[in-house]
């Protein structure tokens, strides 16, 4: 399984994104001040938050999906 870090690097790939352009649209949507390098030292050593994945997710047009892993969570939904 790809960690956080691949998986955005792959949506920035994707969407045509820098990791500028991404920062930049986050602290403009949440009125932050955050840095490129704060956010790449944060997927290094895969400290980002879950609510920050989402917001990533978000700007770049995606979704996180939870989906079983196997057949025994259907019994539960």
């Amino acid at each position: 399984m790809d960690n956080i870090k691949e998986q955005i690097k792959i949506a920035l790939i994707k969407k045509g994104y820098t990791m500028t352009r991404l920062v930049d649209e986050l602290n403009k949507k949440h009125n932050r001040k955050d840095s490129v390098p704060n956010l790449s030292a944060k997927l290094s050593r895969n400290t980002l938050k879950y609510r920050e994945a989402q917001e990533i997710a978000e700007i770049l047009g995606f979704t996180i999906e939870w989906l079983p892993t196997d057949n025994t969570l259907d019994n539960l939904l």
